[in-house]
């Protein structure tokens, strides 16, 4: 099959005016919950794009691990590639890929880093295994063999067996503080709705159709 001739009508559902809320976060909150319950994989995966500084963007998935009127939460080894490139230029965009629902999530803003109290209060709470995973993974950084990780974690799972695994100092997370947010559902005929939120001076959100 020639690539070109792959495609697929759209026909799970249309988007309208009426069905927005004023606020993006209603809308992004009642889709997170319709692609969990839709047991979707990896609901909570979006697309993470920065650029470094040489303007070349980059993207890569993580997990989003919380939102709220404040923003989008992530978490990562500080050393890595991405939190290098947004050291340097703060603004990122994310993308909800939720194919099976025929949606898209599109969202801009700038980053801030978590607070220590934060970082430490998600790293407690994640599974040991994870933990010293954390540790174990100087991301982004060049290893010459898997070995080497899977030595390193046995070292330090033997190490931590008895006691608490403590946060690394190389491990955080941000916060991305959002601007704008682009809601796309698909359609028959390729007549896709989109519409794009934009916060405005005031904090208030305008709202505007664009062509698919």
């Amino acid at each position: 099959m020639e690539l070109a001739d792959y495609r697929r009508e759209y026909l799970q559902g249309g988007l309208r005016r009426n069905d927005l809320p004023t606020d993006p976060l209603a809308l992004f909150n009642l889709w997170m919950q319709q692609a969990i319950t839709a047991d979707l994989m990896d609901a909570t995966a979006m697309v993470v794009g920065t650029v470094d500084e040489h303007g070349q963007p980059y993207q890569r998935i993580v997990l989003l691990k919380h939102f709220d009127e404040r923003g989008f939460v992530f978490y990562t080894n500080m050393g890595s590639r991405k939190a290098s490139q947004l050291a340097t230029n703060p603004k990122v965009s994310l993308l909800f890929p939720w194919h099976n629902l025929e949606r898209q999530v599109h969202v801009t803003g700038q980053v801030e880093r978590l607070s220590t109290v934060e970082v430490m209060k998600y790293f407690t709470s994640r599974p040991k295994d994870s933990q010293i995973g954390a540790w174990v993974s100087h991301q982004s950084s060049r290893i010459s063999a898997r070995g080497v990780l899977e030595a390193k974690f046995l070292e330090l799972k033997q190490k931590f067996a008895n006691g608490e695994v403590p946060l690394p100092s190389f491990w955080g997370g941000f916060r991305v503080k959002f601007d704008s947010v682009e809601f796309w559902q698909g359609g028959a005929k390729r007549l896709h709705d989109r519409f794009l939120y934009q916060r405005q001076a005031d904090n208030q959100w305008s709202i505007e159709r664009l062509a698919p």
